[in-house]
C-alpha cells in the first residue's frame, strides 16, 4: 500500500525500521510530488531498497529537531527546498516576504535564511561524524565562490561554508544512487570523489583528472575582472560530454567539480516520474490550511527537463544544462490517467511542459555524440542553421492528452519559447495550440524591447517578437477567437538604461498596452547576467556594461513600464527629466504623462476647478 515516507518515529515503527539510512532536511513542507526534489531524491532512493526518512522544516534555533529520527546509517541529505532561501525570504528590494507557498497555510518564517548552511551545522551538531550531503538549486549554484546579492559580496563555496562533505549540483537522481551504494559498501565519504555531478574538498589537487583551474579566491576577492574570468569558464565547462575538471583553489585546499553526468535516457526519466508518489502535501498539514505550492503542480505534467534557448538571466544552464530529456507518451499518458481520477480534478490538465514547454528533443543531432557548443548558442542571436525545429512529437502528446476520458482541456499556460515556434515552417502545432490549448491568454517572454537590453539578456530582436504576434493574432482571427497574449517583461536588467526603459515604455504606449506585473531583474547566483551586475562587465568579451544599481534608478525603470499608473506618476516624470525626455510629458497622443497641475495650461486649470465646483455643490446638496 502506498504512503508518505516517515516524518516520525511512529511511522518508522509502523513500518517496522529502527533505523533510516538517509534523512532528507529540507527547507520546504513536505508534498510527495514529482515537482518537489525531496520528494523525488527519496522516492528514487527508496526504489533503491534504501530507509529513508523526512525532516522538514525544522525549528534551527538547536539539534533538537534533527535527531526526530534518530541517528541515519549513512548520512544526512541536506537541502534549501524548491527555491533558494533567500529569494523565498526577500524581494528584490532586500524587502522582507510576509508568505511562503511552501509552508503551511502559506505562512513565512519557517525556514532560516541560507538554509542549507543553517541545517548542516545542526546536523553536524546533532550526530558527529554522519556524512553530510547539500543538494537543490540554493546548493547547485553556491558550488564555487558567487556573488551574493544580499550581503553584496563574494562568498565562498557554500560547501566550504557549511562545512558539508559532498555536494551534488543538477537535479541529482543519478548522483545520489552512486553515492548511497559507495556509502553502502563502506567507502568514507571523502573518498567519494569521482561521482560525476558533485563538488567535494581536498588538499590533494592531483585528484582531479587534468582539471581546469580557475582563479584563486583570493584573487576574484580583489578583481572583477577575475571573477568575470572564472564564471565564464565555469559556464562553459556545463556539459557532459567535453566538460572539464574544475577546481578553485582556496588557501591550503582545493574546491573540486567533477563534469556533469550524462543526461537521462528516456526510460531513466520515465522511471523517476513512475514511482508511487502520494501527489499531495503530508496530511499533518490540513489543519493549517495545507501547502499553497501544490495547487500550481497538482494538475500539470511534467514532460521534460534542460533547456537550450540559453537565457544569460536564468540558471537553468547551470543547474539542468542545456540537453534536453523527455518523458515517454506512454510515462506522461499514464500520469495523467491517474490525474483524472482524482476526486478535485475538474477536467482540466493545467500545464503540460517544463522549463520549455516546446523543447522535447535536443537541439540537433550533433549533441548525441559531440555535446552542446561552447561558444555558440542554439536561438540566440540568431536560431543556429542545425536546430531542429519540429513541434510534431508535442502536437502528437497533446492530442492523445485530450482524448483521455474526463479530461475537457488540456493548457499550455506558460514556457512556450516563442523564438522557436516562429521559425517552425509547419503551422500545424501553432494553429492547434491556439485553437485547443490556450485559455484565453498566453504568457510568453519577450522580456524588453531593446536591442542593447535584449543582446546582454542573450534574447532575440524585437523583429522576432513582433513577428510572433502578427502570426499568434492572425491565427485567431481565423479561429474566430479573442485570445490575448501576456507578455513578460523585466526592469533594469544589465545594459539598461533609463533611455531603453523609456523606448520599452514608448512601445507599451503604441500598443495600448500596460503589464499587471513586472519583475525587476533579481541577481540570483549561478547567472551570466548576475555576473554582469556584479562585475559591470560582460564575461563574453569583457566589454563594459552599463548596470542599474540604485534603487531609485531601478524604481524608475520599473515604473516607466507601468507608466499609467498614478502611484507612478512622480518616479515617471523624474525619469523623463532626468533622460532630457520631458516631450513625452503633456497633453499629446504620444506623451506618456501629463504635467503637473501647476503647469497645465490656464484654460484646462479653469475647467478642472469649475467640475470641481459642482462635485463640491452637489455633495452638500
Amino acid at each position: 500500500m502506498d504512503s508518505f515516507l516517515p516524518i516520525s518515529k511512529q511511522d518508522m515503527h509502523d513500518r517496522g525500521w529502527d533505523q533510516l539510512d538517509f534523512i532528507l532536511v529540507s527547507g520546504d513542507a513536505y508534498v510527495d510530488h514529482p515537482s518537489f526534489g525531496v520528494a523525488v531524491i527519496g522516492r528514487v532512493l527508496e526504489s533503491r531498497g534504501y530507509k529513508v526518512g523526512i525532516i522538514a522544516q525544522p525549528k534551527w534555533d538547536s539539534a533538537v529537531g534533527f535527531k526526530a529520527l534518530g541517528k541515519p546509517k549513512l548520512g544526512f541529505l541536506i537541502t534549501a527546498g524548491n527555491i533558494d532561501s533567500m529569494v523565498n525570504h526577500y524581494t528584490v528590494a532586500k524587502k522582507k516576504r510576509n508568505d511562503d507557498l511552501y509552508s503551511p497555510g502559506g505562512e513565512g518564517g519557517h525556514r532560516p535564511d541560507r538554509a542549507s548552511i543553517v541545517y548542516a551545522h545542526r546536523a553536524r551538531e546533532a550526530y558527529k561524524g554522519v556524512p553530510i550531503i547539500l543538494g537543490g538549486i540554493e546548493a547547485s549554484l553556491r558550488r564555487f565562490a558567487h556573488y551574493d546579492y544580499w550581503s553584496n559580496k563574494i562568498r565562498r563555496s557554500i560547501l566550504l561554508d557549511a562545512k558539508a562533505d559532498l555536494l551534488v549540483y543538477g537535479m541529482g537522481e543519478q548522483q545520489i544512487v552512486e553515492i548511497a551504494e559507495a556509502l553502502e559498501s563502506g567507502i568514507p565519504v571523502e573518498e567519494i570523489t569521482y561521482v560525476k555531478g558533485t563538488v567535494y574538498k581536498t588538499q590533494d589537487k592531483e585528484r582531479a583528472h587534468e582539471p581546469l583551474f580557475l582563479p584563486h579566491y583570493d584573487e576574484i576577492l580583489e578583481s572583477k575582472r577575475k571573477y568575470a574570468e572564472s564564471f565564464l569558464l565555469q559556464y562553459k565547462n556545463m556539459d557532459a560530454i567535453w566538460g572539464k575538471f574544475l577546481v578553485e583553489p582556496y588557501r591550503g585546499y582545493y574546491i573540486v567539480q567533477n563534469p556533469p553526468p550524462e543526461p537521462l535516457s528516456q526510460s531513466q526519466l520515465d522511471q523517476i516520474y513512475s514511482l508511487p508518489y502520494m501527489r499531495t502535501y503530508h496530511p499533518s498539514y490540513e489543519q493549517a490550511g495545507g501547502i499553497p505550492a501544490i495547487k500550481e503542480v497538482k494538475f500539470s505534467l511534467i514532460s521534460n527537463r534542460g533547456c537550450f534557448g540559453s537565457c544569460n538571466f536564468c540558471a537553468l544552464n547551470f543547474h539542468q544544462g542545456r540537453v534536453v530529456q523527455a518523458r515517454s507518451h506512454r510515462s506522461i499518458l499514464a500520469e495523467a490517467e491517474k490525474l483524472v481520477w482524482e476526486p478535485d480534478f475538474k477536467g482540466y490538465i493545467h500545464d503540460v511542459g517544463g522549463p520549455t514547454a516546446n523543447f522535447r528533443h535536443k537541439a540537433c543531432e550533433k549533441q548525441e555524440k559531440h555535446g552542446v557548443c561552447k561558444d555558440k548558442q542554439c536561438l540566440y542571436p540568431n536560431p543556429c542553421k542545425q536546430l531542429k525545429v519540429d513541434h510534431d512529437d508535442y502536437l502528437k502528446l497533446l492530442r492523445r492528452l485530450r482524448e483521455l476520458p474526463n479530461v475537457k482541456k488540456v493548457f499550455v499556460r506558460s514556457g512556450i519559447r516563442y523564438d522557436y515556434l516562429i521559425h517552425d515552417r509547419n503551422d500545424k502545432f501553432f494553429k492547434e495550440l491556439c485553437e485547443h490549448h490556450i485559455s484565453g491568454q498566453l504568457k510568453i517572454a519577450p522580456e524588453h524591447i531593446s536591442s542593447q537590453v535584449l543582446d546582454k539578456m542573450g534574447k532575440p530582436t524585437r523583429d522576432v517578437y513582433e513577428k510572433f504576434t502578427s502570426k499568434y493574432n492572425k491565427i485567431n482571427e481565423q479561429l474566430g477567437k479573442k485570445q490575448f497574449l501576456v507578455p513578460y517583461l523585466m526592469s533594469s536588467h544589465p545594459g539598461s538604461t533609463l533611455k531603453d526603459a523609456i523606448e520599452l515604455a514608448e512601445y507599451l504606449r503604441d500598443l495600448g498596452y500596460m503589464p499587471e506585473q513586472v519583475q525587476d531583474f533579481y541577481p540570483t547566483p549561478g547567472t551570466l547576467s548576475t555576473c554582469m551586475y556584479y562585475t559591470e562587465l560582460d564575461p563574453r568579451n569583457m566589454k563594459k556594461v552599463y548596470v542599474p544599481k540604485s534603487q531609485r534608478e531601478k524604481a524608475m525603470q520599473r515604473a516607466l513600464i507601468q507608466y499609467r499608473k498614478p502611484q507612478n506618476y512622480k518616479l515617471v516624470y523624474e525619469a523623463l527629466t532626468k533622460a532630457g525626455r520631458t516631450d513625452l510629458i503633456g497633453f499629446g497622443k504620444k506623451c506618456l504623462i501629463r504635467p503637473p497641475r501647476q503647469q497645465e495650461p490656464s484654460g484646462r486649470n479653469n475647467k478642472h476647478n469649475k467640475n470641481r465646483n459642482k462635485k463640491q455643490r452637489r455633495s452638500r446638496q
